[in-house]
């Protein structure tokens, strides 16, 4: 039941991104709170945008039309098989893949007017080496804004499987709680603090989204892109089956007519430089 993670727990070593999966685990409610992260990080037209641990594009893809002609995009992540995946989807020559570690950024001081960073801090090493890095590349005056999700009862969608898959593997635990690790707002806040911003802001916001069908909300999971389904992956197929069936009973107050309606929280914090 061993299973080596990858760089940055999403992929699996030597795997490819499904971004088909990550969209319908992950990006179908994340790209619900980019609005607000452009917004918080004060993305405008012209705008130099760093997007840290860009995953699939969503978020770049959201900042590109925002930045037009006279801006540009630059997607950094850890894991080369997300950001492949990121390039196939961003086809403007606008946007620049680089393959980085956040807490070590290539760029030089200064180099940005914005940096957003969409679900990808809480699994860092070391989120205020990563906020520290993050200021470092900001121009004065710049502004940074981050999106990390609240906590797990808050994310039934990921809380949940998180929960049953714990209770089977405890070893897993950081691992699996990771996703949830930046949800205290004053902790949050002071990180922001500590790495030099000002005019420091924490924002809670909920949205919902509806899936078709337990199956379809579960069929993801067994992709085992993200580090949630990595874990759920390292169990034999009885248990696999027992935490289906356990997560499909605790979302049944979230059902409506065969579908799934669910909320997420997640808090958004921005700073300046």
């Amino acid at each position: 039941m061993s299973r080596e993670f990858g760089t940055g727990f999403h992929v699996a070593p030597g795997g490819t991104a499904n971004a088909s999966a990550y969209e319908r685990f992950t990006g179908r409610w994340s790209r619900l709170f980019v609005p607000s992260l452009l917004r918080a990080a004060e993305v405008t037209s012209g705008c130099r945008v760093l997007d840290v641990s860009t995953g699939t594009g969503e978020a770049a893809l959201m900042a590109l039309p925002v930045v037009g002609a006279l801006g540009s995009v630059v997607g950094a992540d850890i894991a080369p098989a997300m950001l492949e995946a990121a390039h196939a989807r961003l086809s403007s020559p606008l946007f620049w893949p680089v393959g980085a570690d956040g807490q070590a950024l290539p760029f030089r001081d200064a180099s940005f007017d914005c940096v957003i960073c969409q679900l990808g801090l809480q699994f860092f090493p070391s989120p205020r080496v990563g906020l520290a890095e993050f200021r470092r590349v900001l121009c004065s005056g710049g502004r940074v804004a981050i999106c990390v999700i609240s906590t797990p009862d808050k994310a039934p969608m990921w809380g949940m499987p998180a929960d049953a898959v714990g209770r089977l593997r405890p070893d897993l635990k950081n691992i699996l709680y990771l996703s949830f690790s930046l949800s205290d707002p004053t902790r949050l806040e002071g990180l922001l603090a500590v790495a030099g911003f000002s005019d420091v802001h924490i924002e809670r916001e909920e949205r919902k989204a509806l899936t078709e069908s337990f199956d379809e909300y579960w069929a993801p999971i067994e992709a085992g892109i993200g580090s949630i389904p990595q874990s759920y992956l390292t169990l034999s197929n009885a248990e696999r089956c027992s935490v289906r069936e356990e997560v499909r009973e605790r979302l049944a107050p979230f059902v409506s007519g065969g579908k799934l309606r669910m909320s997420v929280e997640m808090l958004i914090g921005s700073g300046r430089a």
